[in-house]
């Protein structure tokens, strides 16, 4: 392994995340994962509306067996203000085609994994491709082994996230394709 990568890691995976500003509060910890893909950003906002009713990561994990769709659900756009998405948060802001920001539902899913802010992103870098990202923002986790918590916490959302990611935009470059046929 690359020891300069190995250093970034858990709090950054894939291609660098430009312009990404710490969360208000001088403690937060920014962890950002990314991929770069040839689906088109209305595409890949469509797929990531698909996480109203599914996390797309390791279903056997955090979707109890039930595999996440593979077909998009055009009303599922249709987004507010107030919205859940996977399970455990609540929908914040978005910007159609381009970002959604969700945060963590209050109660055991703060208390399990902190007051998360997470911001999946589209950017174009390219004609033909964009970059889809996921920022994490990681507020303290309570008062004991709170570096630790998140550290750990870093780890398992790489492993979830990253598996998201891949499947997001495997379905969004599927989709795509279908589509140019």
């Amino acid at each position: 392994m690359n020891p300069r990568r190995s250093r970034r890691l858990p709090w950054a995976w894939g291609v660098a995340v430009p312009d990404v500003s710490e969360c208000p509060g001088s403690e937060s910890r920014v962890a950002t994962r990314s991929v770069t893909t040839s689906a088109r950003p209305e595409t890949l906002f469509l797929w990531l509306c698909q996480l109203r009713r599914a996390p797309y990561s390791y279903d056997w994990i955090d979707n109890l067996g039930r595999r996440s769709p593979r077909e998009p659900d055009a009303g599922l756009r249709a987004l507010e203000v107030g919205q859940q998405f996977m399970t455990i948060f609540t929908l914040t802001d978005f910007v159609p085609d381009e970002s959604i920001i969700v945060e963590m539902n209050p109660g055991w899913p703060q208390r399990a994994f902190g007051a998360i802010r997470l911001q999946y992103r589209i950017d174009r870098v390219a004609e033909e491709s964009s970059r889809l990202s996921a920022i994490m923002w990681m507020p303290p986790i309570g008062r004991l082994l709170n570096r630790q918590r998140r550290y750990a916490l870093a780890w398992g959302d790489l492993i979830m996230m990253r598996k998201q990611l891949l499947v997001l935009r495997g379905l969004a470059e599927q989709r795509n394709s279908s589509k140019a046929q």
